[in-house]
């Protein structure tokens, strides 16, 4: 089973839509839970100690309540050195915790 990825922050959301994998719009949904949350373990404690992103995921649905419509994105130069980072990570097979 997978599982579905959410944040409590406005700018961790922002990366996930510009970051997102494919030629749609980029979106950012308000959300909640249906079913128990749980720590992301790719960002919790492994890279960001106490969990500062508000990086959470769960096997359960969310619901959608919600579109931010208004949001401002990152510079080309910053996604630029974000998607090399990503790639660095996986040219070094970095553990990734599914």
């Amino acid at each position: 089973m997978s599982w579905v990825y959410c944040t409590g922050t406005l700018d961790a959301a922002i990366w996930g839509a510009e970051l997102a994998v494919g030629d749609g719009p980029e979106r950012i949904y308000v959300v909640e839970p249906t079913g128990s949350i749980v720590d992301d373990p790719n960002l919790t404690d492994k890279k960001f100690p106490g969990n500062p992103t508000l990086s959470y995921r769960s096997r359960d649905p969310l619901r959608v309540v919600g579109e931010v419509t208004k949001w401002q994105g990152h510079t080309d130069e910053q996604l630029r050195q974000m998607r090399g980072g990503l790639e660095r990570l996986k040219t070094e097979r970095a553990e990734i915790i599914d």
